[in-house]
């Protein structure tokens, strides 16, 4: 068995995304085995389990990730996480990989996924709300996708928000007020909102939305007069019910099940589409399994682990 302490280090973007493009495609056809998460509350976050099986990979695992959202002010990330590979056949343990980076990536692979099949056009105004790792993992996954004309970004603290524009560069990016950064074509969400922050006349015809931020129950970040407008994509109807950003509209009956447009799954093999230039489209993201399989079948490849013996 191998440990990975930092895998993500030299991974390509473009890779990342085509692998998780790759496994939502698996996910559209039902070539997968995965279960929803499992959510553990502890008194200040939480912890999931994620496990799955993608046999186009010949690959099978769990990964261990938790969420706190204080926990930069103690100097560590928000969200971190383990994966553990297992031998399809006999099931031993043949990698452990410390996933928190990794899951930076694969979480901005699958908005940028969304973003190229849903964007009503390769050019586009990016508005980011938030800018924590996860924002920032979003813009650079994105713009591997589509050409970035501007990036405006939003967050509470405005020093966060000019700091964040300056990491982007060469991209066009610049500090606004909320507004402003809802002006766009498509819009990313990436905040641990339990209210809705983005109001439903800041966003306009054909806009499309990556909501991100909304992984766990009580989470929303999107007025649900939004979601009555729009046609809304899932990544997995069940983790979306539970904890993605419908999850609270669907619990207070502002919106229901069967409105659900289809899975990014269905998205990337051509079973759903955007289908005009005006619609509003969102993305609830909740973070699947199989995305996690996916980065770490990259990852194996060409990181360089040490041994640890499994007896």
């Amino acid at each position: 068995m191998r440990y990975f302490p930092d895998p993500d280090r030299g991974l390509d973007t473009g890779d990342v995304n085509r692998a998780v493009e790759a496994a939502f495609a698996d996910h559209g056809k039902g070539l997968v085995q995965m279960p929803p998460k499992i959510y553990i509350t502890l008194p200040a976050g939480d912890f999931r389990t994620m496990p799955a099986y993608l046999p186009s990979l010949g690959i099978a695992g769990v990964k261990v990730v938790n969420v706190h959202p204080d926990n930069p002010k103690v100097g560590l990330p928000t969200v971190m996480a383990l994966t553990i590979i297992l031998d399809t056949t006999t099931g031993r343990p043949t990698a452990i990989l410390n996933a928190t980076r990794l899951t930076d990536m694969r979480t901005g692979a699958a908005g940028a996924i969304a973003a190229k099949y849903l964007a009503p056009g390769k050019e586009c105004v990016l508005g980011v709300i938030g800018t924590g790792r996860q924002a920032e993992g979003q813009v650079r996954a994105t713009a591997q996708e589509l050409t970035l004309t501007k990036v405006r970004i939003w967050s509470r603290n405005p020093a966060h928000a000019e700091a964040f524009a300056g990491r982007l560069t060469p991209l066009d990016a610049e500090s606004v007020s909320i507004e402003k950064a809802c002006d766009c074509d498509v819009l990313v969400t990436t905040t641990p909102s339990r209210a809705p922050i983005i109001k439903s006349e800041w966003i306009h015809a054909g806009t499309h939305i990556n909501a991100i931020g909304a992984d766990a129950p009580g989470k929303e970040e999107l007025d649900p007069d939004i979601l009555q407008r729009a046609r809304v994509f899932v990544d997995d109807p069940a983790q979306a019910f539970h904890s993605g950003e419908i999850n609270v509209p669907i619990s207070r009956g502002l919106y229901q099940p069967w409105m659900i447009a289809g899975t990014l799954g269905e998205v990337v093999i051509g079973k759903r589409k955007r289908e005009s230039p005006d619609e509003i489209t969102v993305f609830d993201s909740t973070g699947l399994a199989i995305q996690d399989l996916a980065i770490a079948s990259i990852a194996i490849r060409q990181a360089t682990g040490m041994e640890l013996p499994f007896v």
